[in-house]
């Protein structure tokens, strides 16, 4: 949940929508970087009402800047600049996103409680969470080598950071130069940067981040 100095904020950024329509999604803005969400509330006089979240978290494409948009039953009802909060009944849907998509979409009620927004069919993170549901072992086994990247590529970053760093004259006098036990190869440390951008995308359609090994992608 976010902190309340950070609502205030993300509070000014809100600005009303449109009233266009939400476009119909794409297959190939999975990739492009488009996400869909939704959230069906129950609104005045026991009617039904969906609310969906579009984003296109590499940016827009007249200024590069990221935004969320907030649909009513298809219309375009609010925009905000990620992190963003959007008023709904009963509380608010918060989003934030990461370099490599959205890494929080949830709808926080009044009593605090917190539910996260639907991802659609036909979104990446659908057919990431359709997969989970086809393939539970498959999805589990590629979610945990996700994971492995990540922390196998920070623990080789860090280490091969720490001698050049060690070697500047202060720290050298008062600490010592550290010696890295691994030296990769540059096309290594490519393919390395390449995988743990992949895990990170593999992480983001499933809606998961940590601050330490998903950091990169703010």
């Amino acid at each position: 949940m976010m902190t309340k100095w950070r609502r205030r904020l993300a509070a000014r950024r809100l600005t009303g929508g449109d009233g266009s329509p939400l476009k119909r999604l794409r297959w190939w803005q999975m990739i492009t970087g488009r996400s869909l969400l939704h959230l069906d509330l129950v609104a005045a006089a026991g009617r039904p009402v969906r609310y969906s979240v579009d984003v296109r978290y590499h940016g827009d494409g007249e200024d590069g800047v990221v935004r969320a948009r907030l649909y009513r039953d298809g219309w375009q009802h609010a925009v905000s600049k990620v992190p963003a909060v959007f008023p709904v009944e009963g509380g608010e849907i918060e989003v934030a996103t990461s370099g490599f998509g959205v890494r929080r979409a949830h709808y926080v009620t009044d009593g605090g409680a917190e539910h996260q927004l639907t991802p659609d069919p036909r979104s990446g993170e659908g057919r990431r969470a359709r997969f989970q549901h086809d393939h539970p072992s498959a999805g589990m086994i590629l979610g945990a080598v996700s994971v492995a990247v990540l922390v196998v590529g920070i623990g080789v970053n860090v280490l091969q950071l720490l001698e050049p760093v060690s070697a500047i004259p202060p720290i050298a006098e008062n600490v010592g130069v550290f010696v890295s036990p691994i030296h990769l190869p540059l096309w290594l440390n490519i393919a390395l940067g390449v995988g743990a951008a992949f895990a990170s995308w593999e992480r983001a359609l499933r809606l998961r981040y940590h601050w330490l090994l998903d950091a990169g992608g703010n």
